[in-house]
């Protein structure tokens, strides 16, 4: 899915994109869990940088979020999402390989806007985070 495709569908929802439709969850739920639900019921459109990180750092419907997420960080590569600096940009290049996969025009976008962060910007995330960044760009 291109990020074309993405912009087309900010008017929906993950529970009607990327089916089925998640059950309420159950009352004993963590807070996590509720929000994670409540989440995939707000249109793509909707969803700001602090429910994006979540979404992708727990891995839900990586195909939709990740662009979303991806389209953020070009405006701001170390967007504080919620905890941090640079907290969704770490979210998005910890996706699975398989996830990105399937976005190989995204990836390559990350890549370019990783590419394009100064060394002692990168130097102030957390401890591991430069690692973590070289691994994501230099995979194909």
């Amino acid at each position: 899915m291109t990020l074309m495709d993405q912009l087309r569908h900010l008017d929906r929802t993950l529970d009607e994109l990327d089916p089925p439709r998640w059950e309420a969850p159950e009352s004993e739920a963590t807070h996590l869990v509720r929000k994670v639900h409540e989440w995939r019921r707000v249109p793509l459109g909707a969803l700001g940088a602090a429910e994006l990180r979540t979404l992708v750092a727990q891995q839900v419907a990586l195909p939709f979020t990740l662009p979303l997420a991806v389209r953020l960080l070009v405006e701001e590569p170390l967007l504080d999402a919620y905890f941090y600096e640079g907290d969704l940009l770490l979210a998005a290049v910890a996706a699975p390989a398989s996830a990105w996969a399937m976005l190989p025009g995204t990836g390559a976008r990350l890549r370019t806007v990783i590419g394009g962060i100064p060394e002692e910007d990168v130097a102030r995330l957390p401890h591991g985070a430069a690692e973590e960044l070289a691994r994501f760009v230099a995979r194909s």
